[in-house]
């Protein structure tokens, strides 16, 4: 049974109607992985590590590590950043690194500012057959690997406040071939449009819903919804709902106003959710801010 899904994991990433980014529960704690236009926008040096391990109990599910750090200089008006990501399912492994910057105006006399984005850096696509169990050890498919790298670039857009954001963007712009055999094997665009917003309901306790929307062309849309609660400007606590696909929790605590670490849990209540224990995520990100810049207020976003 787990080689059989194993098989279909191989076949579903090389067809060109299915999702190729990977995807992660905390999405809204590392903006900078798909929308370039957030570099910055912490007003902090900020570095952010999430790993992700999916469907715990197969053989060959996806294992996802990403990696961003990001910065404002020139008086905040421009932003920073890189992010690289590494995603491996059965015998598929993807690699991305990308540069990222932002121009940010001020729109008005409060927090209100729309931020422009654009990145660029590689894309490295490598299928590695050597440990799978095949009936014919000469094939030639079985001696090689296939290994593409590539450029590539990315615009986004993102409006946003002390209480609320709204953003979309095109981290992968150009469309590309992944094993330069075929024509029906290729990277295809993914659009992203997220929003949140803090509802401030007593003086302990804010409430934050967020949604991230992603389309691919022949692909089902991918909708995440979450709400979150957030105690003591130290505590969140959230739920999450993937469209027809999976529901969760996430925590996060915030440690001496400058570490954040998260936890995020979320189960298929699809055909998948047999026989796995779930996909599980850890964060980690680490503020620094100049001792003359107090945190006076915490950051939502």
């Amino acid at each position: 049974m787990k080689k059989i899904l194993l098989i279909i994991f191989i076949v579903s990433s090389l067809v060109s109607n299915a999702q190729q980014d990977a995807q992660a529960s905390m999405y809204f704690f590392n903006p900078l992985n798909y929308n370039p236009a957030y570099a910055g926008t912490r007003g902090s040096l900020n570095l952010t590590a999430v790993h992700r391990s999916q469907w715990v109990g197969w053989e060959g599910a996806p294992s996802t590590q990403f990696l961003s750090i990001h910065a404002p200089i020139v008086r905040k008006r421009i932003g920073l950043g890189a992010n690289l990501s590494y995603d491996n399912i059965g015998s598929r492994s993807n690699l991305s690194a990308m540069g990222n910057f932002a121009y940010h105006l001020q729109l008005n006399s409060k927090s209100l500012r729309l931020s422009f984005g654009a990145s660029a850096g590689i894309n490295s696509n490598q299928y590695d057959f050597n440990g799978l169990i095949v009936n014919d050890n000469t094939d030639i498919h079985y001696l090689t690997s296939n290994k593409s790298v590539s450029p590539n670039f990315g615009a986004g857009i993102y409006l946003h406040s002390n209480k609320g954001y709204l953003g979309f963007s095109l981290p992968r712009l150009i469309e590309k071939s992944i094993d330069n055999n075929t024509s029906k094997s290729f990277l295809q665009r993914h659009y992203y449009l997220t929003s949140g917003y803090v509802f401030n309901v007593n003086s302990v306790t804010d409430i934050k819903p967020s949604i991230l929307i992603k389309y691919t062309q022949n692909a089902p849309i991918t909708v995440d919804f979450n709400y979150s609660m957030f105690f003591y400007n130290k505590l969140w606590i959230g739920l999450m709902y993937r469209m027809h696909e999976s529901v969760g929790f996430n925590s996060s605590f915030l440690v001496k106003e400058a570490f954040t670490l998260g936890y995020s849990f979320d189960y298929p209540i699809n055909n998948l959710r047999l026989n796995n224990f779930g996909s599980h995520e850890i964060l980690f990100s680490f503020d620094l801010r100049s001792k003359n810049r107090a945190f006076i207020s915490p950051r939502y976003f």
